[in-house]
């Protein structure tokens, strides 16, 4: 029950950092009328170059509406349906497209109505594998730093996180569709764009056949997990190996030195992101390149699987207001993500995409990092996402994140 109740708090508390109109659902059917030739009178359509709409996040469609309306997303048909909309019509369109359903009655009654296919002449040479999409959208692919979808979009696709889309049962050449756009930058989102460059052909392909029915693969395994080692011995090897670790990051990663980070609990995918780029260089730091640099790759590893084994010590016990909002809701007038949408509503990051977790960590490393992806000294970040974020933040609102980052 208190999962529950914290669950529904949080939902309203991003609505309200984003400073969301209250959506009017009754309204938002009446105002759907002009959208059901190409979304469905209920936001399930048969076509599948349109997005089916029904049960998708209201603060994502809400996001999208004015992305198409200020041209920050463009589409010929989208802009001038969105040109004339206001904030509350908005609201109400995703207030009642996202109370429709996504599965049941009408997946069938879509299915009667659809068209038949035409003949092609020509025979496809690529058929989509959506058990190879599965893993690849659960797993990822660390050789190519490709993140698991899993950690933004949810299981199946169901997203936790209410500026990310849901992508369960949706059209597989719509998904198709925005991840070329993605890939050759018609469409911008920095997380994404990273994402789909690296994509095949046959892998868009397959993510796309793996959402059209998610459930249909839930026996299915994934095929390969490819991640750190978090073995008993892994973990044993580790301990042993920390030693010389122990000076500033404690015995068990919890440091008593506030400038240097808690490894205690911290994803192991993380931990080796990290040491492998202060061992090349990517990561600056004049202490950590002398200590990684004679690190081999089972080394990496087995220190990750140490530390990420460690319970994380409390952090600040006070919480900071200023902090939780901006962490929570962002700023949307200066274009400052919710850092929830990637760290987690409490903190604990989203190991398989790639991001760290913060709770718990000492005030004064978070204050410090922060300003260091500010003026570029650290630069690790992908596609510049912190840099980007940080460089509209100021002094204070930095140490009230910190603050509130340490007491989650």
């Amino acid at each position: 029950m208190k999962k529950i109740f914290f669950s529904l708090l949080l939902g309203f508390s991003l609505v309200q950092g984003a400073a969301l109109a209250q959506g009017d659902a009754a309204a938002g059917k009446d105002k759907s009328m002009l959208c059901a030739g190409c979304h469905g009178a209920t936001g399930k359509n048969p076509s599948p170059i349109y997005p089916d709409l029904a049960g998708q996040h209201a603060q994502y469609i809400v996001k999208q509406l004015k992305a198409f309306k200020s041209g920050d997303r463009t589409d010929p048909v989208m802009a001038p349906m969105a040109a004339n909309l206001s904030e509350q019509d908005m609201a109400d369109l995703a207030a009642y497209f996202s109370s429709q359903s996504r599965t049941g009655d009408q997946d069938k009654a879509v299915v009667t109505t659809t068209a038949p296919a035409t003949a092609t002449a020509t025979k496809p040479t690529f058929v989509a594998d959506p058990a190879s999409g599965k893993t690849l959208y659960e797993n990822g692919d660390q050789a190519r730093e490709l993140a698991a979808c899993i950690g933004c979009h949810g299981k199946e696709g169901h997203s936790k996180v209410l500026i990310y889309p849901n992508l369960f049962k949706q059209h597989p050449e719509y998904i198709e569709k925005q991840l070329h756009a993605f890939k050759d930058g018609s469409r911008v989102d920095v997380v994404m764009n990273k994402f789909a460059s690296v994509l095949t052909e046959e892998e868009i392909k397959n993510i796309g056949a793996y959402f059209a029915d998610p459930q249909a693969m839930a026996s299915i395994k994934a095929k390969h997990i490819v991640q750190a080692s978090v073995s008993s011995e892994a973990v044993t090897a580790g301990k042993a190996k920390a030693a010389v670790c122990a000076s500033c990051h404690g015995v068990d990663g919890n440091s008593m030195v506030a400038i240097y980070p808690k490894l205690a609990g911290q994803s192991s995918e993380y931990l080796v992101k990290q040491l492998t780029e202060f061992k090349n260089g990517t990561r600056k730091d004049p202490v950590m390149a002398g200590m990684a640099a004679a690190l081999s790759t089972q080394d990496i590893q087995d220190l990750a699987s140490y530390f990420s084994a460690q319970k994380i010590t409390n952090g600040l016990e006070k919480s900071n207001e200023l902090g939780k909002k901006l962490y929570l809701g962002g700023d949307k007038k200066r274009s400052i993500t919710a850092c929830a949408a990637c760290h987690g509503i409490q903190g604990k990051g989203m190991a398989k995409a790639g991001f760290p977790a913060v709770a718990n960590q000492h005030v004064d490393y978070l204050k410090g990092q922060l300003t260091k992806f500010k003026s570029s000294v650290r630069a690790n970040d992908a596609n510049a996402i912190m840099r980007i974020t940080t460089q509209k933040m100021t002094e204070e609102e930095m140490q009230a994140l910190a603050e509130y980052m340490s007491s989650l």
